[in-house]
């Protein structure tokens, strides 16, 4: 689930210009712009979403001890991350011909590392396994036409819900990575900075601020660039030895598919299914507010050409595990391309061309401390939080199991528990009140299976 886009000033509508091939294919001349306004659009979107290179295999080393291995991943993720990133924009947008760019999804580049490696015990290439299950499955649903139908069966407040929960995570996993939090057993303790480390952080997070709310485009990634130099400048990271600008893919096909269901079939199941909710809302939501935007859109909301927008982002879901980098999900962030006029695929294909092209400075990766990035996790998580204001909880029905959700997560460090929480309770709420008619049949099933998880320890002892 991404982060909403800051604004950026509306270019004027661009006239009309014959554009030969390009024009046809991707209807310019039809919606109204023309092949230098889409390149523009497609440089601005790439900006804003650019710092996901460096972002996402920072999230991800969490599932490796410190030391030589996790070293090594971090650029290698790097440019796996950026390959992933420009392919798949491109194919959105030939394949589907929205200004619509994907990356590694925040939210569950986090369930990955913390959830799956740290919680579950699963290793880094299980963790990758359900991330591809996940997304055939969800590729699957798309393709028989049953993933707006599931999407409709969860209220949307706990919809919400869910995002907020993943924001404070993400947020939470800010302030831990910077060290001005350190958990504690049993309690969170403040770590008032005295390590230089977390003063840089303190003070990234000062420039991320700024830099957000005077709308400064590029906010994230000029705040991650300028406080890397600063670590740099202050010993806190060397240049790699043997620094290569050879791009290292070695985290390509690097999945289990297997290993999950070494955990029982309960938990694996509903340990996919966790995460395919997390993957299901996201898309339906971006597409339809960058179409909205964009002009594309019917009277009644409805998306033209929408399937083709979520097979090609189902299938990028399970091509991110493949690829050893977790899902990758369309972006929020690229409503700023369509603020500079971008309405069609032509957009995408710039994106993509720029993430592909990025790849070579990747190696570099290994420079970008977990300080300079912290501050860009804790905005991000800002972002996603203020989803919270369209949750009414004066409803009980729905405000305590989004309160249990949006609480457990980041306490539990468990998407999984807080969404399996918010379920059973947002059942049985209902069931006592009488109102089961309300309640879809699904959200019956899984919650009795989210009941049995819970007491599966319990339940072991008494068998």
């Amino acid at each position: 689930m991404e982060a909403e886009v800051t604004e950026v000033p509306s270019s004027e509508a661009a006239p009309p210009a014959s554009s030969g091939g390009f024009d046809s294919y991707f209807k310019l001349s039809e919606r109204g712009t023309n092949i230098g306004t889409e390149v523009r659009a497609g440089v601005t979107t790439f900006l804003v979403m650019a710092y996901i290179i460096f972002l996402n295999p920072l999230i991800l080393s969490n599932m490796f001890p410190e030391g030589a291995e996790r070293d090594a991943f971090i650029p290698a993720a790097a440019a796996a991350t950026a390959l992933l990133a420009g392919l798949l924009t491109i194919v959105m947008g030939l394949a589907a011909n929205y200004p619509i760019a994907l990356a590694a999804g925040l939210g569950i580049n986090a369930i990955v590392a913390f959830t799956l490696v740290l919680g579950l015990g699963l290793s880094p290439a299980g963790a990758m396994g359900v991330i591809v299950l996940e997304g055939l499955i969800v590729l699957v649903l798309v393709i028989v036409g049953l993933r707006e139908a599931i999407m409709n069966a969860v209220p949307l407040p706990l919809k919400r819900a869910i995002g907020v929960g993943i924001g404070l995570f993400i947020l939470f996993i800010g302030f831990v990575d910077g060290g001005l939090i350190i958990p504690g057993n049993p309690i969170v303790q403040f770590n008032f900075p005295v390590e230089t480390q977390t003063w840089v952080f303190v003070l990234g997070l000062a420039l991320t601020i700024v830099l957000f709310v005077l709308k400064v485009r590029a906010a994230l990634l000029i705040s991650i660039i300028v406080m890397s130099i600063v670590a740099y400048v202050l010993g806190l990271t060397t240049v790699p030895e043997n620094l290569s600008f050879v791009p290292d893919f070695s985290t390509l096909g690097q999945f289990n598919v297997t290993e999950v269901w070494e955990l029982g079939f309960l938990v694996a199941s509903l340990t996919i299914f966790s995460i395919m909710l997390t993957d299901f809302f996201d898309t339906m939501g971006t597409a339809t507010a960058i179409a909205e935007q964009a002009g594309l859109a019917k009277p009644d909301g409805q998306v033209p050409g929408i399937n083709r927008v979520l097979l090609v982002d189902s299938f990028a879901a399970a091509a991110g595990g493949a690829a050893g980098i977790s899902s990758n999900t369309s972006y929020i962030e690229s409503a700023a391309g369509v603020a500079e006029g971008g309405r069609t695929g032509l957009t995408s294909v710039i994106v993509g061309i720029l993430f592909v092209l990025a790849v070579l400075v990747t190696p570099l990766a290994s420079m970008v401390p977990f300080a300079a990035t912290g501050p860009v996790l804790v905005v991000v998580g800002y972002l996603m939080a203020t989803l919270i204001k369209d949750i009414d909880f004066g409803d009980v029905e729905v405000g305590i199991p989004a309160l249990l959700a949006i609480t457990l997560m980041p306490l539990t460090y468990s998407i999984t528990v807080g969404i399996g929480a918010m379920f059973v309770t947002y059942v049985l709420i209902k069931a006592v009140r009488g109102k089961f008619g309300e309640v879809h049949w699904l959200m019956w099933v899984v919650a009795i299976a989210f009941a049995i998880y819970f007491a599966q320890a319990w339940i072991n002892t008494v068998i």
